[in-house]
């Protein structure tokens, strides 16, 4: 069975921000016919999710995740005043794996792959492995 990794960055430029990385993830996939996609962000303070990305819903992720996880007074706050940004990468998860079939990924009608960076601005490196 062949795989591949590839890696891209994104530079976000909002301290808390999602991105649609859908189309480079696409990119990243050229060349294969079937298999599984695993994407993968190597960093403690941003995640990945499955979900419909538009600019109502983009900024609803972020409201949504100020409110579950407020910056408030986290023990971590004292070494480096991001804990909120680890407790929100915490419950995403670092990572997102999906069907490739016929040389696409296999997403809903209205899901793209999103990345959360939970404490930016940052240039965020993605991972991208087929098998």
């Amino acid at each position: 069975m062949i795989s591949m990794i590839k890696e891209f960055r994104i530079r976000t430029t909002k301290s808390r921000e999602v991105v649609d990385i859908t189309n480079r993830v696409s990119e990243c996939i050229k060349g294969v016919k079937e298999g599984i996609c695993m994407v993968y962000v190597p960093h403690a303070t941003a995640g990945l999710i499955i979900n419909e990305f538009e600019p109502n819903i983009a900024s609803d992720f972020v409201a949504f995740f100020e409110k579950l996880v407020p910056k408030a007074g986290w023990k971590h706050n004292v070494i480096d005043d991001n804990a909120e940004a680890h407790l929100k990468s915490g419950l995403v998860g670092p990572h997102a794996l999906m069907p490739v079939s016929e040389g696409r990924l296999v997403l809903g009608t209205w899901q793209r792959i999103i990345l959360c960076d939970f404490d930016g601005p940052r240039d965020r490196r993605v991972v991208v492995m087929v098998r």
